[in-house]
């Protein structure tokens, strides 16, 4: 019998097509008065949309959300929150807008109401990530855990292919974590292998078909699932270089996760051969590693970080920030074979 600790995480999840409806009933359930509203640049209309559902609620709105939180902007969008007087904020869009909003609860206590529309993930997580001089500085407090988070599979329709792909793999990587985690539990075990199942199964028919709810309500599902056990276990090697990857060299989050991740499974597949096998049995598949490639590259995804703008002088810090810092992880962390890893997936080579 397996030993384990279990902890749930305390969030409000709302989850259908149209669930945006709900939204005021939502923030009135918090017993809050005045959201800002944050959103990236792109997503305004979005976040108008947002606004004029809460009507006299919205305190404003602020649409500077961006990659990787960096401190300068969490600031300014605390500043902005007590100016207009909010007592919420409602984060619509992917894991930037969502990181932006757990900045601010970190610093102000602010609570936050998140509305995906990617499959990031984050919004299930007391996990926060900020950029400071050029370092993605992570931690944990359960003040960024969002109170209430709406899913919509209808705001995930205008989502690009691309990005769906991506973002997909990118929730995929919290449950393939989670598998061999330090900290699982066979509950977790049991989100995680049905996340990674769902995800595989609706990203065929997203590229086939954009406009496919259903197949955007599986994505959604899953990627819940995946938010779920990346905020209820840590985290190995794969998250550690992709932190490392995207803070310090500004690769695009999604597509460094969607690269990456076949080769840390490769990386950990001896020491971990269970959660190997549930991966694979989730995707249809008979290797892990394989299987994920093989989702990613049948679906029009990236395989090559040089392909998204790593350049391959950099490796060699890429590889000297990853190993400054020892983590648990299945498989003891050398250099030379981190090195490695990292050139495997510089070159996007198929895992063997």
């Amino acid at each position: 019998m397996r030993s384990f600790v279990y902890q749930g995480l305390p969030s409000r999840v709302v989850f259908g097509a149209g669930a945006l409806a709900q939204l005021p009933q939502a923030i009135e359930a918090m017993g809050a008065q005045r959201a800002l509203v944050l959103c990236t640049p792109e997503q305004r209309a979005s976040a108008e949309r947002v606004a004029a559902l809460l009507g006299d609620r919205a305190a404003g709105i602020f649409d500077r959300a961006v990659m990787h939180v960096p401190i300068e902007t969490a600031r300014e969008a605390r500043d902005e929150a007590r100016r207009l007087g909010a007592d919420c904020a409602v984060a619509i869009g992917g894991g930037s807008t969502t990181g932006l909003g757990k900045a601010i609860a970190l610093d102000s206590g602010l609570p936050i109401l998140a509305i995906p529309t990617t499959y990031a993930g984050s919004e299930m997580t007391p996990i926060y990530g900020i950029t400071e001089a050029g370092l993605k500085k992570t931690g944990k407090d359960m003040r960024v855990l969002p109170r209430s988070v709406i899913y919509d599979p209808e705001l995930t329709l205008s989502l690009p292919v691309g990005l769906s792909v991506t973002s997909g793999i990118n929730a995929i990587a919290h449950a393939a974590e989670g598998l061999y985690s330090v900290e699982g539990n066979p509950v977790v075990d049991l989100m995680a292998e049905e996340g990674i199942a769902a995800i595989g199964r609706a990203l065929p028919r997203i590229v086939a078909d954009p406009q496919d709810v259903e197949a955007r309500g599986d994505a959604l599902y899953g990627a819940w699932l995946c938010g779920i056990v990346l905020g209820s276990v840590g985290m190995a090697l794969h998250h550690k270089l992709c932190h490392t990857l995207g803070g310090s060299f500004n690769l695009p989050h999604a597509e460094t996760h969607t690269i990456v991740l076949p080769h840390a499974l490769a990386y950990n597949a001896a020491a971990a051969p269970l959660a190997m096998e549930r991966i694979a049995r989730a995707l249809g598949g008979t290797n892990a590693a394989q299987a994920v490639y093989d989702l990613a590259k049948s679906n029009g995804a990236p395989v090559a970080l040089r392909d998204i703008g790593m350049k391959a002088e950099d490796l060699d810090k890429a590889c000297d920030i990853a190993m400054s810092n020892q983590y648990p992880n299945p498989r003891g962390l050398g250099r030379g074979a981190i090195r490695g890893l990292l050139q495997e997936a510089f070159e996007g080579r198929r895992p063997g």
